[in-house]
């Protein structure tokens, strides 16, 4: 492999692995920060045990996503100077806003709500952690508003010196990418964390071996409702990232379909098998009109396809391949985007039914319980194939229409440099993900007060009568 595809590599890596962590981090702390709410205004010593347990584990999590971010920091130095060169000048003033404000607030008042639990005035200490938890999302509004830029460009200019140079901060601000992309994401988060948080306590009612099942049933409850409304919000808001992308993107939704001949109206692809090697589709399984009205809100209207695109930014841009690397890649990852919402949209509803008829976890419905510890997983295949799309779809634009991949990469670096370095950054990812799933999946098996060793995941349940014995001496 050559340089390019090295530096690509690494950073798809590591980023991946960064936001692997992040969205837990973002819907978490408002997570804990709501049960610290009602522990304050109801006094109920149950939510503050429920604020202390789930704090934990935001920790546990925040620790893995601040190291790998920095290390996507660096990389844009060093892998990608060239790309710093040509946008450094817009591209670092919302970083270092991140930096120096959101990030700032959010790891200072972390380490006063840790340590000022019983010694902080109630409220004073409430108010720590929602400027975690506000200071979290605003951190990732700062990082949209550079990746926005480089998905729709604006508030620029190009100098003489051949540089893109900032001309309105607030431009960039107003940019609309970023104010679908960002609710996008934080709802994304609070899906994310609300999904484990169900996952977590549908495994304690299951294995039924806590002396304080209300606690977790309380976060059942919270997450169920929390995570129901939060990823319906995150699909309107992703169909209407859809609709402008339609507008801005069409090469990258073109891809996403896996739509080779533009078509009005566009069918929905739901199963495609391509041959990219000719760009035509083998085997594609549609529904009539679908595209268009996704698209459009109507049942007719053009959706140009990969194709055409391609003449066209050959027209405007000159020679070159426009047409996205590996679009079984985007193809599938829509695809597996999109399912997951659904299904954890489809699971809220049943856990909601099952919660308020009170027989959620009881007899026959023990199942459902099941499926929820592993549905901890799909937001963060949601999170993940997002991404996948967001930038691949992209390319070969590392800034659209403005600055291509191999325009990007830093000259000097080597393509010994790049292997020495992505194998040592994978091998200590693959470390440090393993130490934080591990210490992740001790503390959440452990009781909600945190006594006791971790609950085994699996062996058979205590008898009805040892189970009525925990509950009464967690009352007490």
């Amino acid at each position: 492999m050559d340089a390019l595809t090295l530096a690509r590599l690494q950073f798809g890596i590591t980023t991946v692995y960064h936001f692997f962590f992040v969205p837990l981090s973002l819907g978490l702390s408002i997570l804990v920060a709501v049960m610290q709410t009602i522990y304050v205004t109801k006094g109920d010593e149950k939510y503050k045990q429920m604020a202390k347990f789930w704090g934990k584990l935001l920790l546990i999590n925040f620790a893995m996503g601040v190291v790998t971010g920095i290390v996507q920091e660096f990389q844009f130095g060093m892998n990608w100077s060239e790309y710093s060169r040509f946008v450094g000048d817009i591209f670092g003033a919302p970083l270092a806003v991140e930096a120096l404000v959101a990030f700032f607030i959010e790891s200072t008042f972390l380490g006063v709500w840790i340590f000022g639990w019983d010694k902080l005035p109630k409220r004073m200490h409430l108010a720590a952690i929602w400027l975690v938890a506000v200071a979290a999302n605003i951190s990732a509004f700062w990082i949209l508003v550079a990746n926005s830029f480089m998905q729709n460009p604006v508030g620029y200019t190009i100098a003489e010196s051949g540089r893109a140079e900032m001309v309105d901060f607030f431009e960039l601000i107003r940019n609309p990418n970023v104010w679908l992309q960002f609710p996008h994401v934080a709802l994304g988060g609070l899906t994310t964390a609300a999904f484990f948080v169900l996952g977590i306590s549908a495994f304690h009612l299951l294995r039924n071996k806590s002396g304080h099942l209300d606690a977790f049933r309380a976060s059942a409850r919270i997450s169920l409702l929390v995570g129901t409304v939060a990823v319906l919000l995150t699909m309107g808001f992703g169909h209407a990232q859809g609709q402008r992308m339609a507008d801005t993107q069409p090469m990258k939704l073109a891809s996403a379909e896996g739509l080779w001949e533009s078509e009005d109206p566009a069918g929905l692809s739901m199963f495609q098998i391509g041959n990219e090697a000719d760009r035509t589709s083998v085997v594609n399984i549609r529904i009539p009109s679908l595209l268009s009205f996704l698209s459009y809100n109507t049942p007719t209207g053009e959706v140009q396809g990969l194709n055409d695109l391609q003449a066209q930014y050959e027209q405007q841009y000159g020679p070159g391949d426009y047409i996205p690397p590996a679009i079984w890649l985007t193809y599938w990852s829509f695809r597996a985007m999109v399912g997951a919402g659904v299904l954890m949209f489809l699971l809220g509803l049943l856990g909601l039914f099952f919660y308020y008829r009170n027989r959620l976890g009881e007899g026959k419905t023990k199942w459902l319980l099941r499926i929820l510890i592993v549905a901890i997983l799909l937001p963060y295949l949601a999170n993940t194939t997002g991404w996948l799309l967001t930038e691949v779809g992209r390319q070969p634009w590392i800034v659209q229409g403005l600055m291509t991949i191999d325009q990007a990469v830093s000259p000097n670096v080597t393509v010994e440099m790049l292997a020495i370095s992505l194998i040592g950054f994978t091998l200590v990812y693959g470390v440090l993900m393993v130490a934080d799933i591990y210490l992740l999946q001790k503390f959440a098996r452990q009781d909600i007060d945190g006594s006791g060793s971790p609950i085994p995941w699996f062996g058979p349940d205590e008898p009805e009568s040892d189970k009525k014995n925990a509950r009464l001496e967690g009352a007490y």
